[in-house]
């Protein structure tokens, strides 16, 4: 099965419960204010938020189209389009750092990223900078083998700020393409967490002062609303630069995916939608909508 099959799968729910309904409304009612209230109900119910939902419906009020469905769409790939690639720096190592709480799949998709790398020739160095999880530090080092990646971790309970020097430390003398730094995601003890992930970034700006030049923001869709205020969070306290959004696997609302962009102005950068490292797939806004509207499903209902 392919990518986008996947993604249409791991989009059913959300497809069969909200957007087709959504998409039956607008191809055979006029848009008005009880055609506006049950697409509003459905919007917020499918994760979408009340601030996307606001602005989607303003938007369609405002155009008034013949073609609302296909005008939605395009609203939804305009939110979702916002610098959605990797700001790679013109000088190596690209250093990454990952965060999210834990149960997130941050761990996984730090080995999944690692893979896509390597598969692009690149040089990978992961530092496990989770060290209060002896579990996390043993897992991360299964990936970089699997990967084939430089691993460097410190004893458990070691200062996180100095695994990722060395991390990034390593990379630099050695000429190495790629830093992933996988940080602690205990957000129960927030002021704690967030005062690590800053020291994290003061340190490695002693070695490279541009870095970390991506800090990716690992949500379980599953999570909805939740995710949401997770990403608050750790925006408030790190510059968080885009957005992982994994297990997309038929469970979630894909919803979530609008509110996040709409709401906090983070881009998407990558999605997964299983387990495997080809589950992990950088995010294409006009693929997403596309997988979570299927005209001919609405058309066949």
């Amino acid at each position: 099965m392919g990518f986008f099959d996947k993604l249409k799968d791991g989009l059913k729910k959300s497809r069969d419960s909200f957007f087709n309904t959504i998409g039956r409304i607008l191809k055979t009612k006029k848009f008005d204010k009880d055609t506006r209230d049950e697409i509003e109900e459905l919007l917020i119910s499918a994760d979408v938020g009340v601030e996307a939902t606001e602005y989607i419906l303003s938007r369609l009020e405002e155009e008034n189209p013949e073609d609302a469905f296909g005008t939605l769409k395009k609203i939804l790939v305009e939110i979702l389009s916002s610098n959605n690639k990797l700001n790679v720096p013109d000088e190596k190592p690209f250093v990454i750092s990952m965060v999210g709480v834990n149960g997130s799949g941050k761990t996984t998709t730090c080995g999944k990223l690692a893979q896509m790398f390597r598969s692009e020739g690149k040089q990978v160095v992961i530092g496990a900078c989770d060290t209060f999880r002896a579990a996390a530090i043993d897992q991360l080092k299964i990936w970089a083998e699997r990967a084939n990646s430089t691993f460097i971790a410190h004893m458990e309970g070691a200062d996180a700020a100095a695994v990722a020097y060395d991390a990034v430390n390593h990379a630099l003398s050695k000429g190495k393409d790629v830093v992933i730094l996988d940080t602690a995601g205990r957000l129960h003890n927030k002021k704690h967490l967030m005062d690590e992930l800053q020291k994290i970034g003061r340190v490695i700006q002693k070695v490279i002062p541009a870095a970390p030049h991506e800090v990716l923001l690992v949500i379980d869709a599953v999570t909805g609303q939740n995710g949401l205020q997770q990403a608050k969070v750790f925006k408030e306290a790190v510059n968080v630069t885009g957005i992982v959004l994994t297990k997309l696997d038929g469970t979630a609302k894909g919803g979530i995916a609008i509110a996040i962009a709409k709401e906090l102005g983070i881009p998407i950068k990558f999605i997964g939608v299983g387990e495997s490292v080809e589950d992990l797939k950088p995010f294409v806004p006009s693929d997403f909508v596309d997988a979570l509207m299927l005209g001919d499903e609405v058309e066949d209902a």
